[in-house]
Protein backbone atom coordinates (compact mmCIF):
# COMPACT_ATOMS: atom_id res chain seq x y z
CA UNK A 1 0.00 0.00 0.00
CA UNK A 2 2.75 2.42 1.00
CA UNK A 3 4.71 1.59 -2.16
CA UNK A 4 1.64 2.24 -4.33
CA UNK A 5 1.08 5.60 -2.59
CA UNK A 6 4.70 6.60 -3.23
CA UNK A 7 4.32 5.59 -6.89
CA UNK A 8 1.08 7.62 -7.14
CA UNK A 9 2.66 10.76 -5.70
CA UNK A 10 5.71 10.23 -7.90
CA UNK A 11 3.52 9.98 -10.99
CA UNK A 12 1.56 13.09 -9.97
CA UNK A 13 4.79 15.05 -9.43
CA UNK A 14 6.16 13.92 -12.78
CA UNK A 15 2.91 14.85 -14.55
CA UNK A 16 2.90 18.29 -12.93
CA UNK A 17 6.55 18.82 -13.87
CA UNK A 18 5.90 17.81 -17.49
CA UNK A 19 2.82 20.06 -17.65
CA UNK A 20 4.81 22.99 -16.30
CA UNK A 21 7.63 22.36 -18.77
CA UNK A 22 5.17 22.14 -21.68
CA UNK A 23 3.47 25.39 -20.61
CA UNK A 24 6.84 27.11 -20.39
CA UNK A 25 7.84 25.88 -23.85
CA UNK A 26 4.62 27.12 -25.49
CA UNK A 27 4.49 30.39 -23.52
CA UNK A 28 2.90 32.71 -24.38
CA UNK A 29 -0.09 31.00 -25.96
CA UNK A 30 -2.98 32.97 -24.42
CA UNK A 31 -4.15 36.12 -26.17
CA UNK A 32 -3.36 38.59 -23.39
CA UNK A 33 -0.67 39.15 -20.76
CA UNK A 34 -1.80 41.50 -17.99
CA UNK A 35 0.71 44.00 -16.62
CA UNK A 36 -0.78 45.36 -13.40
CA UNK A 37 0.18 48.90 -12.42
CA UNK A 38 -0.71 49.31 -8.73
CA UNK A 39 -1.22 53.09 -9.03
CA UNK A 40 -3.53 55.49 -10.84
CA UNK A 41 -2.92 56.40 -14.49
CA UNK A 42 -0.46 59.21 -15.12
CA UNK A 43 2.23 58.28 -12.60
CA UNK A 44 5.78 57.19 -13.35
CA UNK A 45 4.97 53.49 -12.87
CA UNK A 46 2.08 53.79 -15.30
CA UNK A 47 4.06 55.76 -17.88
CA UNK A 48 6.96 53.33 -17.87
CA UNK A 49 4.63 50.33 -18.09
CA UNK A 50 3.03 51.81 -21.19
CA UNK A 51 6.41 52.53 -22.77
CA UNK A 52 7.62 48.93 -22.50
CA UNK A 53 4.36 46.97 -22.77
CA UNK A 54 3.82 47.54 -26.50
CA UNK A 55 7.38 46.52 -27.34
CA UNK A 56 7.26 43.49 -25.03
CA UNK A 57 4.03 42.39 -26.69
CA UNK A 58 5.54 42.65 -30.15
CA UNK A 59 8.57 40.62 -29.05
CA UNK A 60 6.51 37.93 -27.28
CA UNK A 61 3.89 37.78 -30.02
CA UNK A 62 1.02 38.47 -27.62
CA UNK A 63 -0.67 41.63 -26.38
CA UNK A 64 0.61 43.02 -23.06
CA UNK A 65 -2.27 45.02 -21.56
CA UNK A 66 -1.67 47.57 -18.78
CA UNK A 67 -4.26 47.50 -15.98
CA UNK A 68 -4.33 50.11 -13.20
CA UNK A 69 -5.23 48.88 -9.70
CA UNK A 70 -4.68 51.97 -7.53
CA UNK A 71 -4.79 52.46 -3.78
CA UNK A 72 -3.02 51.96 -0.43
CA UNK A 73 0.50 52.64 -1.64
CA UNK A 74 0.24 49.98 -4.32
CA UNK A 75 -0.55 47.11 -1.92
CA UNK A 76 -3.87 45.94 -3.44
CA UNK A 77 -2.45 45.68 -6.95
CA UNK A 78 0.71 43.93 -5.77
CA UNK A 79 -1.36 41.54 -3.64
CA UNK A 80 -3.53 40.64 -6.63
CA UNK A 81 -0.46 39.65 -8.62
CA UNK A 82 1.10 37.77 -5.69
CA UNK A 83 -2.03 35.60 -5.50
CA UNK A 84 -2.38 35.11 -9.26
CA UNK A 85 -1.59 31.88 -11.10
CA UNK A 86 2.20 31.65 -11.69
CA UNK A 87 1.80 31.14 -15.43
CA UNK A 88 3.32 34.37 -16.79
CA UNK A 89 -0.01 35.92 -17.77
CA UNK A 90 -0.37 38.21 -14.75
CA UNK A 91 2.62 40.47 -14.09
CA UNK A 92 3.29 43.42 -11.81
CA UNK A 93 4.97 46.71 -12.60
CA UNK A 94 6.87 46.64 -9.33
CA UNK A 95 8.61 49.56 -7.67
CA UNK A 96 10.48 50.76 -4.62
CA UNK A 97 7.10 51.71 -3.17
CA UNK A 98 5.48 48.28 -3.48
CA UNK A 99 8.59 46.19 -2.86
CA UNK A 100 10.49 48.20 -0.24
CA UNK A 101 8.96 51.27 1.39
CA UNK A 102 5.33 50.17 1.80
CA UNK A 103 6.04 46.74 3.30
CA UNK A 104 8.80 48.30 5.42
CA UNK A 105 6.48 50.81 7.08
CA UNK A 106 3.28 48.74 7.04
CA UNK A 107 3.53 45.44 8.97
CA UNK A 108 0.05 44.51 7.69
CA UNK A 109 1.12 44.47 4.04
CA UNK A 110 -0.47 41.21 2.80
CA UNK A 111 2.54 39.95 0.85
CA UNK A 112 6.25 39.38 1.29
CA UNK A 113 8.13 41.42 -1.33
CA UNK A 114 10.96 38.89 -1.49
CA UNK A 115 9.31 35.50 -0.99
CA UNK A 116 6.03 36.01 -2.85
CA UNK A 117 7.44 37.11 -6.21
CA UNK A 118 9.82 36.16 -8.98
CA UNK A 119 11.40 39.48 -9.87
CA UNK A 120 12.00 39.51 -13.62
CA UNK A 121 14.03 42.67 -14.29
CA UNK A 122 14.61 46.21 -13.04
CA UNK A 123 13.55 48.24 -16.07
CA UNK A 124 14.70 51.67 -14.94
CA UNK A 125 15.96 53.73 -12.02
CA UNK A 126 14.24 57.05 -11.43
CA UNK A 127 15.34 60.12 -9.47
CA UNK A 128 12.88 61.60 -6.99
CA UNK A 129 12.16 65.29 -6.58
CA UNK A 130 10.95 67.71 -3.93
CA UNK A 131 8.92 70.42 -5.67
CA UNK A 132 6.56 73.25 -4.79
CA UNK A 133 3.65 75.02 -6.42
CA UNK A 134 4.81 77.86 -8.68
CA UNK A 135 3.19 80.45 -6.39
CA UNK A 136 4.92 79.15 -3.25
CA UNK A 137 6.94 81.91 -1.56
CA UNK A 138 10.18 79.87 -1.33
CA UNK A 139 11.81 78.74 -4.56
CA UNK A 140 15.21 77.42 -3.40
CA UNK A 141 16.17 75.06 -0.62
CA UNK A 142 17.56 77.61 1.84
CA UNK A 143 14.47 79.82 1.74
CA UNK A 144 12.24 76.70 1.67
CA UNK A 145 13.58 75.43 5.00
CA UNK A 146 13.53 78.90 6.54
CA UNK A 147 9.88 79.37 5.56
CA UNK A 148 8.80 75.96 6.87
CA UNK A 149 10.48 76.61 10.22
CA UNK A 150 8.90 80.06 10.42
CA UNK A 151 5.44 78.75 9.48
CA UNK A 152 5.70 75.49 11.39
CA UNK A 153 2.80 73.09 10.92
CA UNK A 154 1.13 75.27 8.29
CA UNK A 155 2.12 73.40 5.13
CA UNK A 156 1.54 69.90 3.73
CA UNK A 157 3.32 67.66 1.25
CA UNK A 158 1.66 65.31 -1.22
CA UNK A 159 2.80 61.83 -2.21
CA UNK A 160 1.47 59.04 -4.43
CA UNK A 161 0.14 57.26 -1.33
CA UNK A 162 0.75 55.89 2.15
CA UNK A 163 3.99 53.93 2.26
CA UNK A 164 5.22 55.05 -1.16
CA UNK A 165 8.79 56.17 -1.61
CA UNK A 166 7.58 59.79 -1.85
CA UNK A 167 5.94 59.41 1.55
CA UNK A 168 9.01 57.90 3.19
CA UNK A 169 11.45 60.32 1.64
CA UNK A 170 9.23 63.16 2.83
CA UNK A 171 9.26 61.76 6.37
CA UNK A 172 13.03 61.30 6.29
CA UNK A 173 13.40 64.87 5.01
CA UNK A 174 11.28 66.14 7.91
CA UNK A 175 13.46 64.30 10.40
CA UNK A 176 16.73 65.44 8.81
CA UNK A 177 15.75 69.13 8.51
CA UNK A 178 13.52 69.30 11.64
CA UNK A 179 10.61 70.88 9.79
CA UNK A 180 6.94 70.22 10.52
CA UNK A 181 4.88 69.49 7.41
CA UNK A 182 1.86 67.19 7.18
CA UNK A 183 1.72 64.25 4.79
CA UNK A 184 -1.26 64.03 2.40
CA UNK A 185 -1.62 60.65 0.68
CA UNK A 186 -3.13 60.35 -2.80
CA UNK A 187 -4.06 57.34 -4.96
CA UNK A 188 -1.11 57.85 -7.29
CA UNK A 189 1.31 60.43 -8.65
CA UNK A 190 -1.17 61.85 -11.14
CA UNK A 191 -3.72 63.02 -8.54
CA UNK A 192 -0.97 64.25 -6.20
CA UNK A 193 0.68 66.31 -8.93
CA UNK A 194 -2.64 67.72 -10.13
CA UNK A 195 -3.39 69.05 -6.65
CA UNK A 196 0.15 70.41 -6.23
CA UNK A 197 -0.14 72.25 -9.55
CA UNK A 198 -3.63 73.44 -8.65
CA UNK A 199 -2.49 74.78 -5.29
CA UNK A 200 -4.60 72.47 -3.09
CA UNK A 201 -1.32 71.33 -1.53
CA UNK A 202 1.88 73.38 -1.77
CA UNK A 203 4.58 70.69 -1.73
CA UNK A 204 5.00 67.33 -3.45
CA UNK A 205 7.60 64.55 -3.22
CA UNK A 206 7.43 62.31 -6.26
CA UNK A 207 9.32 60.51 -9.02
CA UNK A 208 10.99 62.90 -11.44
CA UNK A 209 9.54 61.42 -14.68
CA UNK A 210 5.96 62.39 -13.77
CA UNK A 211 6.95 65.71 -12.19
CA UNK A 212 9.30 66.85 -14.95
CA UNK A 213 6.66 68.09 -17.44
CA UNK A 214 5.16 70.35 -14.75
CA UNK A 215 8.60 71.59 -13.75
CA UNK A 216 9.55 72.25 -17.37
CA UNK A 217 6.31 74.22 -17.82
CA UNK A 218 7.11 76.17 -14.60
CA UNK A 219 3.91 75.02 -12.95
CA UNK A 220 6.07 73.39 -10.28
CA UNK A 221 9.43 74.56 -8.95
CA UNK A 222 12.02 71.87 -8.18
CA UNK A 223 13.77 72.40 -4.83
CA UNK A 224 16.04 69.32 -4.73
CA UNK A 225 16.45 65.95 -6.45
CA UNK A 226 17.35 62.50 -5.15
CA UNK A 227 19.93 61.25 -7.65
CA UNK A 228 23.64 60.33 -7.76
CA UNK A 229 24.36 63.63 -9.54
CA UNK A 230 22.41 66.59 -10.89
CA UNK A 231 20.05 65.48 -13.62
CA UNK A 232 20.60 66.80 -17.12
CA UNK A 233 17.09 68.24 -17.38
CA UNK A 234 17.51 70.25 -14.15
CA UNK A 235 21.16 71.36 -14.08
CA UNK A 236 20.50 74.16 -11.56
CA UNK A 237 18.71 71.96 -9.02
CA UNK A 238 20.95 70.47 -6.31
CA UNK A 239 20.85 66.88 -5.15
CA UNK A 240 19.96 66.16 -1.54
CA UNK A 241 23.52 64.99 -1.01
CA UNK A 242 24.82 68.40 -2.06
CA UNK A 243 22.56 69.90 0.59
CA UNK A 244 23.97 67.62 3.29
CA UNK A 245 20.89 65.38 3.26
CA UNK A 246 22.35 62.11 2.05
CA UNK A 247 19.67 60.06 3.84
CA UNK A 248 17.05 61.54 1.51
CA UNK A 249 19.13 61.03 -1.63
CA UNK A 250 17.57 57.72 -2.71
CA UNK A 251 16.38 56.82 -6.20
CA UNK A 252 13.40 54.62 -7.07
CA UNK A 253 13.45 51.40 -9.06
CA UNK A 254 10.75 50.24 -11.46
CA UNK A 255 10.63 46.73 -12.84
CA UNK A 256 8.53 43.73 -13.77
CA UNK A 257 7.70 40.94 -11.32
CA UNK A 258 5.65 37.74 -11.42
CA UNK A 259 4.01 35.52 -8.78
CA UNK A 260 6.22 33.06 -6.93
CA UNK A 261 6.32 29.67 -8.61
CA UNK A 262 6.55 31.14 -12.10
CA UNK A 263 8.64 28.64 -14.10
CA UNK A 264 12.22 29.64 -14.73
CA UNK A 265 11.78 29.25 -18.48
CA UNK A 266 8.91 31.77 -18.50
CA UNK A 267 10.87 34.19 -16.32
CA UNK A 268 13.78 33.92 -18.74
CA UNK A 269 11.53 34.63 -21.75
CA UNK A 270 10.09 37.68 -20.02
CA UNK A 271 13.54 38.90 -19.01
CA UNK A 272 14.78 38.50 -22.58
CA UNK A 273 11.76 40.41 -23.95
CA UNK A 274 12.44 43.30 -21.54
CA UNK A 275 16.12 43.46 -22.45
CA UNK A 276 15.29 43.39 -26.16
CA UNK A 277 12.70 46.13 -25.68
CA UNK A 278 15.18 48.29 -23.78
CA UNK A 279 17.77 47.81 -26.53
CA UNK A 280 15.42 49.58 -28.94
CA UNK A 281 16.66 53.15 -29.41
CA UNK A 282 13.17 54.67 -29.45
CA UNK A 283 12.25 52.97 -26.16
CA UNK A 284 15.49 54.07 -24.49
CA UNK A 285 15.01 57.63 -25.73
CA UNK A 286 11.49 57.80 -24.31
CA UNK A 287 12.61 56.50 -20.93
CA UNK A 288 15.62 58.80 -20.74
CA UNK A 289 13.53 61.80 -21.83
CA UNK A 290 11.39 61.14 -18.75
CA UNK A 291 14.46 61.65 -16.56
CA UNK A 292 14.88 57.93 -15.83
CA UNK A 293 17.94 55.71 -16.23
CA UNK A 294 17.58 52.50 -18.26
CA UNK A 295 18.70 49.38 -16.35
CA UNK A 296 17.43 46.03 -17.68
CA UNK A 297 19.28 43.67 -15.33
CA UNK A 298 18.93 39.91 -14.78
CA UNK A 299 16.23 38.27 -12.70
CA UNK A 300 18.79 37.26 -10.06
CA UNK A 301 20.12 40.82 -9.86
CA UNK A 302 16.65 42.30 -9.50
CA UNK A 303 15.73 39.72 -6.86
CA UNK A 304 18.82 40.75 -4.86
CA UNK A 305 18.07 44.45 -5.33
CA UNK A 306 14.52 44.07 -4.01
CA UNK A 307 15.79 42.18 -0.96
CA UNK A 308 18.50 44.74 -0.24
CA UNK A 309 16.21 47.77 -0.69
CA UNK A 310 13.57 46.20 1.56
CA UNK A 311 16.17 45.69 4.30
CA UNK A 312 17.46 49.27 3.90
CA UNK A 313 13.99 50.78 4.30
CA UNK A 314 13.17 48.54 7.24
CA UNK A 315 16.22 50.02 8.98
CA UNK A 316 15.17 53.54 7.95
CA UNK A 317 11.68 53.02 9.38
CA UNK A 318 13.09 51.66 12.64
CA UNK A 319 15.81 54.32 13.01
CA UNK A 320 13.47 57.23 12.19
CA UNK A 321 10.58 55.79 14.17
CA UNK A 322 8.30 56.16 11.16
CA UNK A 323 4.67 55.03 11.29
CA UNK A 324 1.69 55.21 8.97
CA UNK A 325 -0.43 58.35 9.39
Amino acid sequence: MRRNTIRLFGSMFLAATLASATAAQTYPSKQVIRLVVPFAPGGTTDLLARVISVKMGAILGQSVIVENKAGAGGAPGATEVAKAAPDGYTLLMSSASTMATNPAINPKTPYDPVADFVHISNVAATPNVLAVNASFAAKDHKSFVELLRKETGKHSFASAGQGTIGHLLGEIYKAETRVDITHVAYRGSGPALNDAVGGQVAIVVDNLPTSLPFITDKRLIAIAVAAPKRVAQLPNVPTFSELGLGAVNRMSFLGVSAPKGTPKEIAEKLNASIKTALADASVRERIEAMGAIVVGNSSAEYQTQVRDEFEIYKRVVKTQGLKLD
